[in-house]
C-alpha cells in the first residue's frame, strides 16, 4: 500500500467556524490569532485510491491552521515554519510523499525550503494543474466554436508559476495573447523568452480588466486572495478558466453574464472506490489536479520531489499527463460553482452570445 498526504489549509476564517461550530461564537481577530498559534492537525484519512493498473494507495490531509490572507500577510518564515510542521506530521503518518494545497505551494520558493526540511517527498501538484486545466480550456473552445488558433487568449498572474508555464504552452497555438500581472519588469522577461521560445510577440499589462477586455479566453490564476475578475470585463461569449484557489472570479460574475462560459481548471476524476471524508463541493471521486499529483506519484511509487519552484517544465506536464492516464485519472468534465456544464448550458450561453452582440437582454440558465 502506497501512502501520501496532502496539506490544506482555510481559505479563509469562515471555514473554521464551519468545521468547528464552537468557534463561531468567537471575534474574528480572537479567532486568527488563535489559529495562527495552532499545530497541524490530521483533518481527515483518504482511502479507495486505486490504479487501474491495481496499485493502491491511502493518505491523509493535514491541515496547516493558517488563511489565504494570513499566508499572505504574516512574515514569510513563520508561515515556511507552520508549512513544514504540517509536511512533518505527514512524514510521522507515514507518507511518502506531500502535497502543497492552495496557497502552501505560493509561499516563499514555491515548496523548495520546505522539501529541504522534511524527510520525505514534496510536490506543489501544479504541473497537473496546468495539464488539466489546459485540457479544460481546449475542451471548453470546442465546445464554444472558438478556434484555439485564431483566439485571443489572456493570463491573469502570468508571472507565477501556474501562469507562466500555462502562458509558455498557450503561446505555441494561440493567435494572440495578452499577459497581465503586478511586475512589469518579470511581464517584460517572461514575454521575452515567449517570443524566443515561440515567435509570438504577447501583450504585456499590469491592468486586469484591460488584458480582459476583448479576450475570447481568459485564465484566472492570480494569488488574489479573493475575486478580481468583474463581469463588464468579459466580452460576449468569452471562457474563463478559473485555475485559482481561492478563486479569482466571483460567482457573481457567473450569474450576471450568461452570455460567458466560466468553469474552474483544474478539477479530475480519480480512480478507484475513493473517500476524501472531506466536502470540496465536488461530486464524488473527483479531486483537484494538485491533489491528483500526489496520488499519482503515490500510485508509481515514485517518492520524489516532482514539481518544485516557479519554473515549471514543459517536460514534467507532459510526464504527469503520461503518468495520470496510466493510472486512470482524467479530466472531470467542467465545473462551474458546483455545477456540471451540460452541452445544453453550453448551447445556451451560446445564444446568449449572439443576443449580447446584438444588445439584446440574455436569457437565464
Amino acid at each position: 500500500m502506497e501512502r501520501f498526504a496532502f496539506i490544506i489549509h482555510p481559505l479563509e476564517i469562515q471555514d473554521i467556524a464551519r468545521k468547528f461550530p464552537s468557534a463561531q461564537r468567537m471575534p474574528t481577530s480572537w479567532l486568527e490569532s488563535l489559529i495562527k498559534h495552532s499545530p497541524p492537525i490530521k483533518a481527515s484519512p483518504i482511502t479507495g485510491v486505486r490504479s487501474i493498473r491495481g496499485t493502491e494507495a491511502e493518505g491523509w490531509f493535514i491541515g496547516c491552521l493558517l488563511t489565504s490572507k494570513q499566508m499572505m500577510e504574516l512574515p514569510e518564515e513563520d508561515v515556511l515554519e507552520k508549512i513544514i510542521k504540517a509536511a512533518r506530521k505527514a512524514e510521522q503518518l507515514g507518507a511518502g510523499i506531500v502535497g502543497l494545497g492552495a496557497f502552501t505551494a505560493v509561499v516563499g520558493d514555491a515548496g523548495v525550503t520546505v522539501a529541504e526540511n522534511v524527510g520525505i517527498a514534496v510536490t506543489t501538484g501544479n504541473s497537473y494543474t496546468v495539464a488539466t486545466a489546459l485540457e479544460g480550456i481546449r475542451y471548453a473552445a470546442d465546445l464554444m466554436e472558438i478556434s484555439i488558433d485564431d483566439a485571443s487568449v489572456a493570463v491573469l498572474g502570468a508571472t507565477g508559476s501556474i501562469g507562466s508555464a500555462c502562458a509558455r504552452i498557450l503561446a505555441r497555438d494561440v493567435g494572440n495573447l495578452t499577459m497581465a500581472a503586478r511586475s512589469l519588469d518579470k511581464l517584460e522577461q517572461l514575454a521575452a523568452r515567449i517570443k524566443e521560445e515561440t515567435g509570438l510577440t504577447p501583450q504585456v499589462t499590469t491592468d486586469l480588466a484591460a488584458a480582459c477586455r476583448g479576450a475570447d479566453i481568459v485564465v484566472a490564476v492570480t494569488s488574489a486572495t479573493g475575486t478580481i475578475v468583474e463581469p463588464e470585463w468579459l466580452k460576449p461569449g468569452a471562457i474563463v478558466c478559473d485555475v485559482a484557489r481561492p478563486r479569482n472570479v466571483s460567482r457573481r460574475v457567473a450569474e450576471v453574464r450568461k452570455d460567458v462560459l466560466v468553469f474552474e481548471g483544474g478539477v479530475v476524476e480519480v480512480p478507484g472506490d475513493v473517500d476524501f471524508g472531506l466536502d470540496f463541493g465536488f461530486p464524488a471521486k473527483t479531486a483537484y489536479a494538485c491533489m491528483a499529483e500526489t496520488m499519482i506519484l503515490a500510485l508509481e511509487g515514485r517518492y520524489e520531489s516532482f514539481t518544485l519552484g516557479r519554473d515549471l517544465s514543459v517536460e514534467q506536464i507532459d510526464e504527469i499527463s503520461r503518468l495520470a492516464a496510466r493510472n486512470g485519472f482524467r479530466l472531470a468534465g467542467l465545473r462551474s460553482f458546483e455545477r456540471a456544464v451540460t452541452r445544453e448550458w453550453i448551447q445556451q450561453v451560446k445564444e446568449n452570445a449572439i443576443e449580447a452582440r446584438q444588445g439584446f437582454a440574455v436569457k437565464g440558465l
